[in-house]
């Protein structure tokens, strides 16, 4: 049975994207970032960065400026060089390499540049021009696409991916969006959001749980890269008087019926 809350005006499914950076020292974990309080979406939550496209993610310019540029659609770069901005500007951490493929390594300068990245003072491509280096968009693997639920308020239409994380960069969260910002093993999140000493909105909490299927960050590349990408746009049914947020078989979550109350 269809919920009778799904019969209202469609929100539009803004475009969005981020990234899930892995390593596996000192042991299998991934970068998460804390949503500030004030942020009217996911606030206080537990989240991999990420945001919404900008404009300037799909400039022609970016052509010159990132590694794996014609391996790639262009209805899926401007996804790409979106998460890794948004990666940038909450944390710090920059996936590029120089012009000959040695991996960045971080300046004071650049990190100096994060704030007026994320007011618009300055542009990222600007910033990645005045290093001399290149997005390393070869090294992201799709991960998952999600599209919020047709009956909320505020949707998104936002694209995972994964990739190995520099070594030799510190993450430290921006203290405007993000309040803090962490290495934690996927499975260790997930127990502590059960504790309830994490939030952890619901997809967040279920890419999680895939990502711990995996005992590290090449085999973790390796299977986004393996599994078929469905997009997944939860819908609710209303089962003996409860609504539950269900996820599409296929998806690779496996069977998925996840009580409204506890995934909202």
């Amino acid at each position: 049975m269809s919920d009778p809350a799904d019969v209202q005006p469609l929100a539009p499914a803004l475009p969005a994207a981020t990234v899930l950076l892995v390593r596996d020292r000192p042991a299998f974990e991934v970068l998460m970032v804390k949503r500030h309080h004030q942020i009217d979406f996911a606030s206080g939550a537990l989240v991999f960065p990420g945001g919404k496209i900008e404009t300037a993610d799909a400039d022609p310019a970016w052509a010159e400026h990132c590694r794996g540029w014609d391996a790639h659609p262009d209805d899926e770069r401007h996804l790409r060089i979106a998460a890794l901005r948004e990666a940038f500007e909450e944390s710090g951490v920059l996936l590029a390499r120089d012009r000959d493929g040695i991996p960045w390594q971080a300046v004071e300068t650049a990190a100096a540049s994060r704030e007026k990245i994320a007011k618009g003072e300055l542009g990222f491509l600007d910033l990645v021009r005045s290093l001399n280096v290149q997005l390393d968009l070869e090294a992201m693997a799709p991960f998952a696409r999600w599209i919020t639920p047709r009956m909320m308020p505020k949707r998104f239409d936002t694209w995972f991916f994964i990739a190995t994380a520099p070594e030799d960069q510190f993450a430290v969260c921006d203290g405007y969006e993000t309040v803090d910002a962490e290495w934690i093993e996927p499975g260790a999140a997930l127990a502590m959001a059960d504790r309830g000493e994490r939030k952890i909105i619901f997809p967040t909490r279920m890419n999680l749980q895939l990502l711990a299927e995996s005992a590290g960050a090449d085999e973790a590349i390796a299977a986004a890269h393996a599994r078929k990408q469905v997009v997944v746009e939860p819908w609710v049914e209303v089962r003996d008087g409860e609504r539950y947020l269900l996820l599409p078989p296929d998806a690779g979550y496996g069977a998925v019926a996840e009580p409204f109350s506890s995934a909202m």
